[in-house]
């Protein structure tokens, strides 16, 4: 199975052996990444809940694909900018646990401003 690495290196060749490099600044990234987030919603649209949960499997497929182009552009983006992902997700998530305490947000949707002091932490 392939690692993140592996991946990483996979999308910057296809890049790379295109000269597509010159079009991939942080910029343009970050907006082919919105919209291929967009193409994804566009999916669930005027689903229901239970619709969402039961694909059939030809939109399992293009939601799947949808999923993979947010992601190609996601570590594409992170490989422009010198971001370890593995190591930003794994910060995030302790920021995460000090926004959202268990005693607190279990099984509430509210955000942590709603009942947490947070003055001291970053609201991102």
């Amino acid at each position: 199975m392939k690692n993140l690495n592996d991946i990483q290196t996979a999308i910057k060749t296809f890049a790379t052996e295109r000269d597509w490099d010159k079009f991939h600044s942080p910029k343009n990234l970050s907006m082919a990444l919105s919209i291929e987030a967009a193409e994804l919603m566009e999916h669930f649209q005027w689903l229901t809940e239970a619709e969402s949960h039961n694909l059939d499997d030809k939109k399992f497929k293009e939601v799947r694909d949808e999923i993979a182009d947010v992601q190609v552009y996601l570590l594409r983006l992170a490989q422009k900018l010198d971001i370890d992902i593995l190591q930003a997700v794994e910060q995030k998530m302790e920021k995460n646990r000090q926004k959202y305490p268990i005693d607190k947000a279990y099984g509430s949707s509210r955000k942590y401003t709603e009942y947490v002091n947070n003055n001291d932490l970053d609201s991102e």
